[in-house]
């Protein structure tokens, strides 16, 4: 039962901090266009990667 005294003040505080989290980024506009963002996941930009810069004793091996 005093572990109660415990995990009370904890489960508080982590609500609050989650709470401030989540006006924090209301706040900040990071709920700003959400259809935009799911419509750019499902755009492909794939581009291919670079090679790698190679110099000669690196292919010789």
């Amino acid at each position: 039962m005093t572990i109660l005294l415990l995990l009370i003040p904890v489960t508080l505080a982590m609500g609050a901090v989650g709470l401030g989290a989540f006006f924090w980024a209301m706040r900040h506009d990071q709920f700003d266009d959400p259809a935009g963002d799911a419509r750019r996941i499902l755009q492909t930009e794939d581009r291919p990667l670079p090679p790698r810069h190679r110099t000669d004793r690196e292919v010789a091996k």
